[in-house]
């Protein structure tokens, strides 16, 4: 299959500074990583970068060179995670030989359930930050939007048809529809209510399945 292919919607930097240099990459990886820990055990209202510094191991100065606040470093952990669910659903399309729309949507919400169940910080951050709805933080950045191109472009690249205005139409609302039921399947079961996800899965499977056909 194709490398992941490059989306319009690609999702701003939330870098101050980019790395260039291989320690800076490990620095401003170690940093996200420790985000992420700190969000599974904090929440987002808690979080602070100097915090993550002191568990990083890092001084605060390497984390400001990279982040103006806590909320463009929750940015950066929010794209970073894109990029990795994006990675994930290309290997598992690739790994399937036959171009069947209902096995490829198995592999978008799969991946997504794994990396709730196991990725740190997901569970909270997935794509998106968190304060970004109830404070209007970030408006001109619809999380959902971004999954949706990324996953249409994808899906399209996958089963061999044009990404076009309506797939693209479809895709959102499938995106959209199932951030809600997963949130649900997660809400009162750590690991996710596997009736509501089954729901979920039958759901996007009669929506989305004959436009991708």
């Amino acid at each position: 299959m194709d490398p992941v292919p490059q989306s319009h919607a690609r999702p701003p930097s939330a870098f101050r500074r980019a790395p260039v240099q291989q320690r800076s990459a490990e620095r401003l990886a170690r940093i996200l990583d420790t985000c992420a820990e700190l969000l599974d055990e904090t929440g987002y209202e808690q979080l602070s970068t100097r915090a993550v510094a002191a568990r990083a191991g890092v001084p605060i100065g390497s984390v400001y060179r990279f982040f103006d606040n806590k909320r463009a470093m929750v940015a950066a952990l929010a794209h970073r995670n894109l990029d990795r669910y994006a990675e994930r659903i290309a290997a598992h399309l690739a790994a399937t030989a036959d171009p069947d729309p209902h096995a490829a949507i198995d592999g978008v919400l799969d991946e997504f359930i794994a990396m709730k169940r196991t990725v740190p910080g997901f569970a909270l951050v997935d794509f998106g930050v968190p304060a970004a709805e109830e404070t209007g933080e970030g408006a001109a950045e619809d999380p959902n939007a971004l999954v949706a191109e990324r996953i249409c472009e994808l899906l399209a690249a996958h089963l061999g048809r044009p990404a076009d205005e309506a797939l693209r139409r479809k895709v959102r609302v499938g995106v959209e529809t199932a951030d809600t039921l997963v949130r649900l399947a997660f809400r009162t079961v750590p690991e996710g209510d596997p009736a509501v996800i089954d729901e979920t899965r039958q759901l996007l499977h009669a929506y989305l399945a004959p436009s991708l056909s």
